[in-house]
């Protein structure tokens, strides 16, 4: 087991109330395994990425609860100076928009070299072979001169592989991927994926993978959890999810994607109405104002999740 999160709360206070980003959410990440992370913008997918490091800003924000064992130790009791030795290090971090991860001052190379120089020690000229080595892993073409150029003076997809070499510059145990492909078109896309599959194949290494792509999903996640509103309303398999969602939330995700097998005459289906206000959480489950499945009790008591068969759980009143 490399990470194991227990009863993680996570929640910002504000003027206009406490804000419930992450809500009681437990999840596990085996050793050489991708988890997936999934849900509509606001189901609180970042924020646990963020505690997971313990980044979360204070003020306004605070772990309120929970445990997070990385390697066997809980992260959340660690001082500053030995959480800064796993940033970076054994927990790196693949955020979604490079131009907002790259410092535009610095050229690519320096950015590249400064996990290696803060925690590996080693000298200036293997370092500098070391970041060249990454940048021809991650497909850059001429990594010594491109090593030299800023930011601004690569495209989209160079940016992006710049910022995975970043992530994987210190062999880390666990990558965290934030939405790594957004504003990416589709093409460049599938080339970063497959890169970023292949590469913690390599390595052994484990991913978090988060995104509302559920395409993206079935082709390169091993398991699945289903984030609505802070909560985790559904684990499971890939193929076991694809196979027979279980949360009306989670059919809703999949019948408004668009599929090859299907006729491209009938219209996707819309998931009705908007997420809810984290500061005003409906009572019950926090998805029934947009459930055609719900019942009265979904309105008056949140369900917790529940095993069914093949290690899938669901929190839906519909299987009591």
């Amino acid at each position: 087991m490399l990470l194991d999160v227990i009863n993680l709360s996570t929640h910002f206070f504000t003027p206009r109330g406490i804000l419930k980003a992450v809500d009681n959410v437990s999840f596990r990440v085996e050793n050489g395994e991708t988890l997936a992370l999934v849900g509509e913008s606001g189901s609180g997918k970042s924020v646990a990425a963020l505690s997971l490091l313990n980044l979360i800003p204070n003020p306004p924000g605070k772990i309120t609860s929970g445990e997070i064992f990385f390697e066997g130790k809980d992260i959340l009791k660690l001082s500053s100076e030995e959480i800064r030795k796993i940033r970076g290090n054994r927990i790196a971090m693949i955020f979604q928009e490079p131009m907002t991860s790259l410092n535009p001052v610095l050229t690519i190379g320096d950015q590249v070299m400064e996990p290696i120089i803060h925690h590996k020690g080693i000298s200036k000229a293997e370092t500098a072979q070391a970041c060249w080595q990454l940048l021809e892993k991650v497909h850059i073409p001429d990594p010594k001169m491109r090593a030299k150029s800023y930011p601004h003076m690569l495209s989209g997809g160079m940016k992006q592989r710049s910022v995975i070499a970043m992530g994987l510059s210190c062999s880390p145990s666990l990558i965290i991927a934030d939405e790594p492909t957004t504003a990416l078109d589709v093409t460049i896309q599938a080339q970063l994926l497959e890169l970023m599959k292949q590469l913690t194949r390599d390595m052994g290494t484990s991913m978090i993978l988060i995104t509302h792509d559920l395409g993206i999903v079935a082709r390169y996640a091993d398991r699945v959890n289903v984030m609505y509103a802070g909560h985790i309303v559904e684990k499971a398999s890939v193929k076991e999810l694809y196979a027979n969602p279980g949360h009306p939330y989670t059919m809703a995700l999949m019948a408004s994607v668009p599929r090859i097998d299907h006729d491209f005459k009938k219209k996707l289906k819309p998931i009705q109405g908007n997420p809810p206000d984290l500061l005003n959480i409906p009572k019950g489950c926090a998805f029934h104002p947009r459930c055609n499945q719900k019942r009265n009790i979904c309105m008056e008591v949140s369900p917790k999740l529940k095993l069914m068969d093949n290690n899938h759980e669901i929190a839906c009143w519909i299987y009591e």
